[in-house]
């Protein structure tokens, strides 16, 4: 079964239905110990990178993540559970993220003022490598974006898919081994959204 972490802020019961409407059973806990059960992983994502990284370790949620990631459990990131996998974000004055991915998260800072912040809507995204996660999603598809920060990997090796807003290419899906992430809503995106939810539920973390 897969988990939906609850970090008590997100989107939990729209994943939790849009899993539901493909017929996979997931199970949401902001318990440590069922996380340490897992079989596959989701951070779903609205919020703040400060209150979600304090939510996280109050509830002793943040260690069990990263155990279980590097056993090998498939993880994947939505929205602010893509940027809390990088080891700092300049939310909320700066925090201090789970380390899991290099880099860090920035603010959109747009020359145009008339270039909305937070980013709100639909946006393309660019495959640069292929992953089993968008197997079956065509290359330039358009998936729901609601964000005022974007990640930058320290590699570009850790960069799946890219997407350009407010004078920057960032990376919109990033991941490495049994992670992957997106800055997007999956669960907002319709049926292509739909298809990486599906695709991640019978991924087996390898890629």
């Amino acid at each position: 079964m897969i988990t939906i972490v609850d970090y008590k802020a997100g989107n939990l019961t729209s994943v939790e239905l849009a899993f539901a409407s493909l017929g996979i059973k997931t199970f949401i806990t902001d318990k440590p110990a069922d996380v340490l059960k897992s079989e596959k992983i989701v951070f779903p994502g609205v919020g703040a990178a400060g209150a979600a990284m304090d939510n996280l370790r109050r509830l002793g949620l943040d260690e069990p993540i990263k155990k279980m990631v590097a056993e090998g459990v498939p993880f994947f990131g939505i929205c602010i559970g893509m940027q809390v996998l990088f080891d700092f974000s300049e939310e909320d004055g700066g925090t201090k993220c789970l380390g899991l991915l290099k880099g860090s998260v920035k603010k959109f800072k747009p020359k145009d003022p008339m270039c909305k912040i937070p980013q709100m809507g639909w946006n393309t995204v660019v495959q640069k490598c292929r992953h089993p996660v968008f197997n079956g999603v065509k290359d330039k598809s358009e998936f729901y974006f609601v964000h005022s920060y974007y990640p930058s990997p320290a590699d570009e090796n850790l960069i799946i898919g890219t997407t350009d807003y407010a004078d920057v290419v960032f990376a919109s899906a990033a991941g490495k081994s049994n992670i992957i992430a997106v800055q997007f809503h999956p669960e907002r995106s319709g049926r292509i959204g739909l298809k990486l939810l599906e695709n991640f539920a019978v991924w087996n973390g390898v890629c």
